[in-house]
């Protein structure tokens, strides 16, 4: 009879396979839909009409909307069951893509997109999570590489396909064709065990899940319209100050309620801490380094939206060629060196855009830099997720998993927002070297982070009385 412990660690039963399946397919759904979007703007509006304003509100109403429910997603997900989640996040997802593509009106589409993002932040908590409460150990790892590799596909994936359907059908069936990949998810979902009942005394912290939707919302609601409205307007000042004001009594309530929608106790987990700082300034220079590079192709050198766009296909092609090699060595040797190592890496790609002149020479300038750039963050993305979720108890990998999501996009935001300020002069290459020279540091201080935080798991051997198997792992 097999040790139900190793059975565990090796990604090799049907039950594992399926919940993999699930996980890959429900996140991709959600990563999908923030880029597939873009190459349809222009289609959108000839058609609905509301000029510039009601194009970035289509993409803007899905990232506010997904970026401020995250946190009461993954606290659901605890609460109520990875599966039964998933289950509701689909079918609202469902319902959402039927609504984008009949929309008769900006307006009704902007609301769609709104209810996709909340079905949306529904999905990546509890795709990662049913990953940690099914896996353990090196296949644990690998498996969350697999689920990076396949998931970054949507970057390249998106573009591509919305451009293909746009030009050969409508710009509806870019939402129409997420029933597919919906539908197939949801017949996968039969395959799992129930989730299992709710405690009779849990409940869902109302007045916590309030507070974080206002405190994560205003601010991102803020970030995205300062440049419409300048820092200075009482619309964007006042967001932005209630939103702090939100996110404050958000800690002061978590402290002392009974049953916190977000526990406070899980940043004691020095590698969830740890790992959360490494990540705010690991994606908050990715983020800001490649909208300036975006931006600079196309307003300092010429390049088209699309050549722009394809600038960055090396590192992600990278990414998804090395990731699940990554998440496996980071299972056998440890998380710390790539995740001090792989950030390196990454920062140098940006040093490397420092060489970039006024004409951007793709293969001897601009190839370089993206390369070096994609290899540091396929070393870094497995092993900083897995160490992250991996902290924390399985029965909270929800909650752990909305935080790092938020925290990413987060600082993401933040940073774009003070790059902003530099977007009107990107015609000079000294404006793009100072943005890329920034993200460089971000990411160095992210390793260094890493480097003195993170500390190897220890290697021990379960005890037989929390031996458990992989159906009833998943179940919990």
């Amino acid at each position: 009879m097999p040790n139900p412990t190793t059975a565990r660690q090796r990604p090799s039963t049907t039950l594992q396979r399926t919940v993999l399946a699930i996980s890959v397919l429900a996140t991709f759904i959600a990563f999908l839909d923030g880029s597939v979007v873009n190459v349809a703007l222009p289609a959108i509006g000839r058609e609905l009409g509301g000029g510039l304003a009601a194009q970035q509100w289509v993409v803007d109403a899905y990232l506010l909307t997904l970026g401020s429910v995250i946190l009461l997603a993954g606290s659901l997900s605890d609460l109520f069951g990875r599966r039964r989640v998933l289950f509701w996040g689909l079918l609202g997802f469902a319902v959402a893509s039927v609504l984008c593509a009949l929309a008769p009106t900006a307006g009704v589409l902007i609301v769609a997109r709104g209810m996709q993002g909340v079905a949306g932040a529904l999905l990546v908590p509890s795709s990662l999570a049913l990953i940690f409460s099914s896996f353990s150990g090196a296949a644990q790892s690998r498996a969350i590489g697999i689920w990076t590799a396949i998931t970054s596909l949507a970057s390249i994936a998106g573009p591509v396909l919305g451009g293909v359907l746009v030009d050969t059908l409508s710009w509806r069936w870019v939402f129409g064709i997420n029933l597919l990949p919906i539908a197939v998810t949801l017949l996968l979902l039969r395959g799992l065990p129930a989730d299992p009942r709710r405690p009779a005394d849990a409940r869902v912290d109302w007045v916590g899940a309030g507070l974080g939707v206002v405190g994560l919302g205003l601010p991102v609601f803020a970030l995205i319209e300062h440049p419409r409205y300048g820092w200075g307007s009482p619309l964007i000042a006042g967001a932005a100050g209630l939103g702090l004001v939100a996110l404050v009594a958000f800690v002061w309530w978590e402290r002392r309620t009974r049953q916190p929608m977000l526990p406070l106790g899980i940043f004691r987990a020095r590698d969830f801490s740890v790992g959360n700082v490494s990540t705010a300034f690991i994606y908050g220079g990715v983020a800001v380094g490649t909208f300036a590079l975006a931006l600079f192709l196309q307003q300092g050198a010429g390049y088209s939206a699309t050549l722009a766009g394809f600038a960055m296909v090396p590192s992600s092609i990278l990414l998804i060629a090395l990731s699940a090699f990554f998440g496996r060595l980071s299972g056998r040797a440890g998380p710390r060196l790539l995740m001090t190592v792989g950030p390196l890496i990454a920062g140098a790609g940006f040093l490397l855009m420092l060489r970039i002149g006024e004409n951007a020479d793709y293969v001897t300038e601009v190839l370089p830099a993206v390369a070096a750039f994609g290899l540091g963050m396929s070393i870094t993305v497995a092993p900083l997720t897995a160490t992250i979720l991996g902290a924390v108890d399985t029965a909270r990998s929800g909650i752990a998993s909305a935080v790092n999501n938020a925290v990413s996009r987060v600082a993401g935001l933040v940073a774009v927002a003070l790059a902003g300020s530099a977007g009107g002069a990107m015609t000079a290459v000294g404006s793009f070297h100072d943005l890329a020279g920034a993200a460089a540091v971000a990411l160095f201080i992210g390793a260094v982070v890493s480097a003195i935080g993170i500390r190897n798991p220890k290697a021990t051997a379960a005890p037989a009385a929390t031996v458990v198997t992989t159906a009833h792992a998943v179940r919990s």
